[in-house]
């Protein structure tokens, strides 16, 4: 996913709407508005999670001034749950986490690239320092082997299978649009092949430090706290902790530094820091996608991105306001990655399998590695077909097993995290997107107008004429001129259609 979407930014030099637009027609504008939309509405509530990682900077230097640190688990999740279900923090984090992210698009980010710098690799030395400490415990062997040893029924559940995938997609940012707009600024001399094969490898090594420092933290501190748990009874605990999969990281995290004395109080600050920025530094990046759209579209970036943020704000307060809402909106949005990667798949299959190898990336690019026809049938082929089975695994598994379940969980109720629950949310931005496509399909805009004689020499239909030399060039490429026309010794004002 990441490849198609460096290839395609770097190529088409769009937004993902217009760059579906130039791929796949437009009839298909609605493909690249579902990935817009479905980040969109991620970023709404992803916001309220920011802003709990602002609230525990404060209150992890609260603890570690005026006392300790939470020792186990009970303690550290009735701090949890007194924040976010029991106070008005949550909705005033909210609001800060979207306006210091909106500060920085509006103004500019080169301070919090430059914090940045200093800050995530210190939260990396920080996951393999506590990751060093954390294996050595006392029974930390016990969570080691529960971590690699084979469950062979959890892994019979599709849940499992469809959590890990939109969770990596999460984690990298794929099938999300997000790299588009970045890919934009990049030319021929940067390997979309070479990054999209890095950057997963780099996120998935730090996800394994991450898991085994988690595990062997809870599983040592519970056995040595409460001899008498199971491991079942441990694994319950890991799985009952927090909402939308936070526990781990706000409950867990304090109760780890604090076996780690006085050292543990300032590395569980630096660690919420740490984390706050990098994630500023995300919700960047999804209001920099809805704002390139935006301007896309003919809004100025000047009155685009306040929209955003005040759209932002307002849809995700919901989740601020309601935990259990928060849930749903993980639950229905993070399962529609799965979706958007493969929108991102029939892109690749509607433009042209081998014209997308050989002129979107292989011609295109230099320096970088080649695009082998294996990694081709894995994209057009084998994860297609990995998504939609997984789906339809799913979606099938979730109605048996909760059609026996109390009122208000089974399947066809309208629950937090249903099926029909689900599908119903699906649907409903799906028929909108698709109403919205067959209106400007018919009404024409100005930003469906704008490149007209382009699209018909991309697709073959036309020439540039120079009129200094009076020579034709090739068919046009989007992205072409700019790399192919520039370092020429012709002037771009002698240049016509």
């Amino acid at each position: 996913m990441l490849l198609i979407e460096y290839a395609i930014g770097r190529y088409f030099k769009k937004s993902p709407i217009q760059s579906f637009r130039k791929a796949m027609g437009d009839k298909f504008v609605w493909c690249g508005a579902w990935v817009t939309s479905v980040t969109f509405l991620i970023s709404c509530y992803y916001s309220v999670v920011l802003g709990w990682c602002f609230y525990y900077v404060y209150k992890t230097i609260q603890l570690s001034a005026t006392g300790e640190l939470p020792q186990a688990e009970p303690e550290s999740q009735e701090i949890f749950e007194a924040f976010a279900e029991k106070s008005y923090w949550p909705i005033m984090c909210h609001g800060l986490a979207i306006l210091a992210s909106g500060a920085c698009v509006i103004g500019g980010i080169t301070w919090i690239e430059k914090a940045n710098m200093v800050l995530v690799p210190t939260l990396l030395l920080i996951i393999i320092g506590t990751y060093c400490w954390s294996v050595l415990n006392k029974y930390s062997d016990y969570g080691i082997k529960f971590l690699f040893t084979p469950d062979l029924e959890a892994l019979q559940d599709p849940r499992l299978w469809v959590d890990s995938a939109s969770q990596n997609a999460f984690d990298t940012g794929a099938a999300m649009g997000l790299i588009v707009p970045y890919a934009t600024y990049m030319t021929r001399k940067h390997g979309v092949v070479r990054f999209s094969t890095l950057i997963p490898a780099m996120n998935n090594f730090v996800s394994m430090l991450c898991a085994l420092t988690i595990f062997s933290t809870v599983f040592s501190t519970l056995i040595q706290t409460q001899s008498t748990l199971s491991r079942t009874g441990i694994v319950e605990i890991i799985k009952q902790s927090g909402p939308a999969s936070t526990g781990l990281t706000f409950i867990w995290i304090p109760v780890l530094f604090a076996q780690v004395g006085v050292l543990g109080k300032i590395l569980c600050v630096l660690f919420f820091l740490c984390l706050s920025f990098a994630g500023v530094s995300s919700l960047i990046a999804n209001f920099e996608l809805t704002s390139l759209t935006l301007q896309d579209f003919g809004i100025p970036r000047k009155y685009g991105t306040p929209i955003v943020i005040v759209a932002t704000f307002l849809i995700g307060l919901p989740s601020a306001m309601e935990i259990e809402i928060l849930r749903n909106q993980d639950f229905v949005w993070g399962f529609a990655l799965m979706l958007s990667g493969i929108m991102f798949q029939l892109l690749v299959i509607k433009y042209g399998v081998r014209k997308f190898q050989q002129e979107v990336v292989n011609d295109y690019g230099e320096k970088d590695w080649r695009l082998t026809i294996v990694t081709m049938i894995i994209i057009v082929v084998i994860a297609p077909l990995e998504a939609v089975g997984l789906l339809v695994w799913w979606g099938l598994e979730l109605i048996r097993s909760t059609a026996d379940e109390a009122p208000g969980n089974r399947w066809y109720d309208y629950g937090v995290e249903t099926f029909v629950t689900v599908i119903t949310e699906w649907v409903a931005l799906l028929l909108l997107l698709l109403f919205v496509n067959v209106l400007v399909y018919y009404l024409r805009p100005s930003w469906m107008r704008e490149d007209t004689d382009e699209s018909k020499y991309a697709n073959g239909e036309g020439q540039f004429e120079l009129k200094s030399s009076g020579a034709y060039s090739r068919p046009f490429e989007p992205g072409a001129v700019n790399s192919a026309y520039v370092n020429s010794n012709e002037n771009l004002s002698d240049v016509k259609y």
